[in-house]
C-alpha cells in the first residue's frame, strides 16, 4: 500500500489551456482550492507542460490562435507519455458536429461557454475522481501480490523507457538478476507460510536499499528478483549488489537447510550494457542470467558481473 499513498493523498493537477486570460482566471478561481492549477496560453505550451507535469486532467479550449484544441488533443493522444491524460474540451461552439469531433479525438467531456460554474465544477471533479480510481487500479495491477513491489509487467514497461533514455544520453545501463539461495529447501524445511514471509522480507530489504528515484526493483516470480540501474556502470552495479548482499545478511533469517550458509543468502548476476548497445530486454536478461548461472556454479552467495557492448 505504500506505493498507493501518493495517489490517495496528493492534490490533483489540473492544466487549463486557453489563450484568453479572463477564461483562465475564472477557471483558476473555481478550482484553486481543490487542485494544483497550471495554466497554458498556447497549444505548444500545453504540449510541453503536459509532458513535464503529467496533469490529471486538461481543460482545453478548442479555438486558439497558434494551434487549435483539436490539434493539441491529437498530439496528446499520439504520444505514449500523454495519451492517458483525460481531456475536456471547452468551447463557445454549440454545434453537435463539433462535439462529435471532440469525442472522436478522445475527449472525455465537452463544456460550453459561457461557463455555468456549478456544472463545470461537478463535471471536472467527477472526471478527476475517475482518473484517481484509474491510477490506483493501474498501480495495483503493476504490483506483485505477495511482496508489494513491482511485478514483471511493470518491470518490462519501465525497461523500455529507461533503455531509450540510456541510448539517447549515451549512459550505461545495468541489470541485476537475483536468486534466493536454496529457496525450495527453505520452503520444504520451514513451510510455505514462512517461505512467503521470507520473500516479503527479502523484497522489502531490496527495495529499501535501492534508493535512487529511477532505479527499480521487481519480482520476476518464485524466488527471483531483478534490479534495473540506469546510468550505472560495472563498478556502480557491483557496489549496489554488495549492498544488497549485506542487507539480506543483516535480516539474519535462519536457513538451516541451505548448503551454502545457515542464514538466507543471495546469488546475483549483473550485466552492464555499454551505451553503444541496442540490445532488447530479452538480450539484457540473457546476459544477467548468464552471470547468475555463473554465480551459482561457483558456489552461490556471491555476485558475478560482466560488461557487454553492441
Amino acid at each position: 500500500m505504500e506505493r498507493l499513498k501518493p495517489y490517495l493523498h496528493q492534490r490533483p493537477k489540473l492544466l487549463i489551456v486557453d489563450d484568453q486570460p479572463l477564461n483562465i482566471r475564472l477557471l483558476h478561481e473555481l478550482f484553486r482550492n481543490d487542485c494544483d492549477v497550471y495554466m497554458a496560453t498556447s497549444g505548444e505550451q500545453a504540449l510541453a507542460m503536459s509532458r513535464d507535469l503529467a496533469p490529471d486532467l486538461i481543460l482545453l479550449d478548442v479555438i486558439m490562435a497558434d494551434m487549435d484544441g483539436h490539434e493539441v488533443c491529437k498530439r496528446l493522444k499520439a504520444t505514449a507519455e500523454t495519451s492517458q491524460i483525460p481531456v475536456i474540451f471547452v468551447t463557445g461552439k454549440d454545434h453537435e458536429d463539433d462535439e462529435t469531433i471532440g469525442f472522436e479525438l478522445g475527449a472525455v467531456d465537452y463544456i460550453r461557454k459561457p461557463f455555468h460554474s456549478v456544472v463545470v465544477r461537478a463535471r471536472v471533479m467527477n472526471h478527476l475522481k475517475l482518473k484517481l480510481q484509474s491510477d490506483v487500479l493501474r498501480e495495483m495491477a503493476m504490483l506483485d501480490g505477495l511482496t508489494g513491489i513491482p511485478n514483471r509487467r511493470s518491470f518490462d514497461e519501465r525497461f523500455e523507457s529507461i533503455r531509450a533514455h540510456a541510448l539517447r544520453e549515451q549512459r550505461p545501463l545495468s541489470l541485476l538478476m537475483i536468486d534466493v539461495d536454496y529457496f525450495k529447501k527453505y520452503n520444504d524445511h520451514y513451510g510455505h507460510l514462512r517461505g512467503d514471509q521470507c520473500l516479503r522480507d527479502v523484497a522489502q530489504a531490496l527495495n529499501d536499499n535501492v534508493r535512487r528515484p529511477h532505479d527499480l526493483v521487481g519480482r520476476f516470480g518464485g524466488e527471483e528478483f531483478a534490479v534495473l540501474l540506469p546510468d550505472t556502470d560495472e563498478t556502480g552495479a557491483l557496489t549496489v549488489a554488495e549492498q544488497l548482499q549485506m542487507a539480506i545478511a543483516q535480516l539474519d533469517i535462519e536457513h538451516r537447510a541451505s548448503d551454502v550458509a545457515d542464514r538466507v543468502s543471495l546469488s546475483i548476476g549483473a550485466a552492464t550494457r555499454l551505451p553503444t548497445s541496442t540490445a532488447s530486454l530479452e538480450q539484457h536478461l540473457h546476459w544477467a542470467d548468464e552471470q547468475l548461472y555463473r554465480a551459482k556454479s561457483e558456489g552461490r552467495n556471491r555476485t558475478c558481473i560482466q560488461s557487454y557492448g553492441a
